[in-house]
């Protein structure tokens, strides 16, 4: 499955999860209720990836952890904020170019209608 199928579906997810719950709950609820969708779908879905890296040839297992990574393809970086910053679409692309990862999500589940929560990052692909 390519990454923009998966970012479909994860867009889908997100939805029907602000649908059901709502805005306002902590990220931790909103990643469990996303995974659950998103295995529902028959999708692979890691929760909090410790994602290790590199630094000047240094091996470092402290790298960061991803919220979720669906199908080792796609990053989901989940907030639950009145309003996302340029600094979490900056973290959520700094993700994708240190995992190597082409395609991520920046899901904000703190506003009123998820559709404007959603921004898509890209790494390599066409905006």
């Amino acid at each position: 499955m390519d990454e923009n199928t998966i970012g479909t579906k994860l867009i889908e997810a997100a939805i029907e999860v602000h649908r059901e719950l709502g805005p306002g709950l902590l990220e931790s609820v909103y990643e469990a209720a996303l995974a659950y969708e998103l295995k529902q779908m028959g999708l692979r879905v890691g929760r909090q990836v410790r994602v290790s890296l590199n630094y000047k040839g240094i091996h470092f297992d402290e790298g960061f952890r991803a919220d979720l990574i669906i199908e080792d393809k796609v990053i989901a970086e989940l907030k639950s904020v009145e309003k996302v910053s340029p600094a979490n679409k900056k973290q959520t692309q700094t993700y994708l170019r240190l995992t190597g990862n082409k395609l991520g999500y920046l899901l904000n589940f703190g506003g009123e209608i998820m559709r404007t929560g959603i921004t898509r990052c890209v790494n390599g692909l066409p905006e």
